[in-house]
């Protein structure tokens, strides 16, 4: 179950969100069961911006509102390379295991349900993915966006590699000083 809206305020601007899974929940109390809902809901810019969030509450907008605000809370930045990630990048949660695969301009998105909510949302247009073990809605959005927080940007790293080298005393004149 898969719906998609555009809601946006004075502090989101063109934030989009996606409801990748609800769930009714029932817990079993003295009076009898008691019904509520949960949602999965992903929240986007699709400009390299991306957040995950679970919602549970009595009714479905409930949920789902709770969810998004969840999401907007935890935002994360995604480097991207033109319109694929810049490496390929594999994460586990739970029982689901994620790869995550540059793809070359054309290819797609190649994706399965909850994956392709949080891809699409980050703004990746091309990228090969793979979803591993168990397909669980809520651990493959968890999978997903624990492997999208692992890419780094290569000209930033690179730079920072320097850096740490150009810090670090060359052997060469320790040995000679001795």
């Amino acid at each position: 179950m898969m719906w998609s809206s555009n809601r946006s305020s004075s502090e989101d601007t063109d934030l989009n969100e996606r409801v990748v899974k609800v769930s009714r929940v029932a817990k079993v109390v003295k009076g009898g069961r008691h019904l509520s809902f949960s949602a999965v809901v992903v929240v986007g810019n699709r400009d390299g911006q991306v957040g995950i969030g679970i919602g549970k509450a009595d009714a479905v907008p409930d949920a789902v509102r709770k969810g998004a605000a969840k999401a907007k809370k935890r935002m994360l930045t995604v480097p991207l390379k033109g319109s694929t990630i810049p490496h390929e990048v594999t994460a586990r949660y739970g029982g689901s295991e994620v790869m995550l695969k540059p793809a070359s301009p054309g290819t797609g998105v190649i994706a399965g349900g909850s994956v392709r909510a949080v891809v699409e949302l980050v703004g990746i247009k091309d990228i090969l993915t793979k979803v591993r073990r168990s397909t669980n809605p809520v651990n493959s959005v968890k999978a997903t966006y624990e492997a999208l927080s692992q890419l780094k940007d290569p000209t930033r790293e690179i730079a920072l590699r320097k850096q740490l080298a150009e810090s670090i005393p060359n052997h060469d004149t320790l040995r000679q000083s001795k």
